[in-house]
């Protein structure tokens, strides 16, 4: 797609396949965020200035939408050499839910709500796991912060054989709001960590629950397991210290369904 305006002679290209869209140019970024487009992240080359750029910045603040200043060449290669004017916008190919009102469908649906939350993941891979097998263990939605987590991007749906358009996923501000919307909703919060001495099979899941996993390098973040109902760690046999995210993720899902299933039969 081929974006003209009048007065200006520059070409603004939307470059489109079925999993990812990339949009360059300015103009044509400014005009993707005032639609209310639902943008990953924003690359931008060092050193930019004008008033279009300051137009963009104020934008993207206002917005919240995560950025990264990159060299030329990555540019040049995210839009295949076109005019990119210092700007690539990468646009998600999913939609994403609200969580007050995707919670208050959940509760109104009279099943016992469960929801994941994932506090800054950031391997798309990994996420793109986590996706796939929360949609088969019947997680109602999944929150992830705006800024520090990884995108829903190709290699996200993917890695996801799809679930990711069938999952709600939701993006808050701060993992911290998701947690103070959840338990005034009466929903109980089980953080996965090492840093307790409770095992997961300690833990009550069938009742409404989201559980919260950290970032693949730092865990889930300090002022976050403050906040938690609950913590739960897996118990680890072997002489390596932690299981892969998605691994653990995967772990307290099933005992979720387990016990719910035990339960309610």
């Amino acid at each position: 797609m081929v974006f003209f305006y009048p007065n200006i002679f520059l070409t603004y290209i939307c470059k489109m396949t079925t999993e990812t869209t990339n949009i360059f140019g300015i103009r044509a970024i400014i005009e993707a965020i005032e639609s209310n487009s639902t943008i990953n992240k924003i690359y931008l080359q060092k050193g930019l200035r004008g008033d279009l750029f300051y137009e963009l910045s104020k934008l993207i603040k206002s917005k919240k939408i995560a950025t990264s200043t990159v060299p030329v060449e990555k540019l040049n290669r995210l839009s295949k050499n076109n005019n990119h004017q210092g700007a690539v916008a990468q646009i998600s190919p999913v939609e994403f839910y609200d969580l007050e009102k995707l919670i208050e469908t959940t509760i109104d649906s009279g099943k016992t709500p469960l929801f994941l939350v994932l506090d800054q993941l950031s391997d798309v891979r990994n996420f793109g796991a986590i996706i796939r097998t929360a949609e088969c263990t019947g997680v109602d939605g999944i929150i992830i912060q705006k800024n520090g987590s990884a995108p829903v991007n190709a290699e996200t749906i993917k890695t996801s054989a799809g679930a990711a358009f069938k999952m709600p996923i939701c993006k808050v501000d701060h993992i911290k709001d998701a947690l103070f919307l959840l338990q005034a909703s009466e929903i109980k919060t089980v953080a996965a960590t090492e840093k307790t001495e409770d095992s997961i099979f300690d833990v009550n899941f069938n009742q409404p629950i989201a559980i919260i996993m950290g970032s693949e390098h730092r865990g889930v973040n300090p002022s976050v397991l403050k906040m938690v109902d609950y913590k739960a760690k897996l118990p680890l046999l072997g002489e390596i210290e932690s299981l892969n995210v998605s691994v653990a993720c995967g772990a307290f899902l099933y005992e979720t369904v387990r016990q719910r299933i035990i339960i309610n039969n």
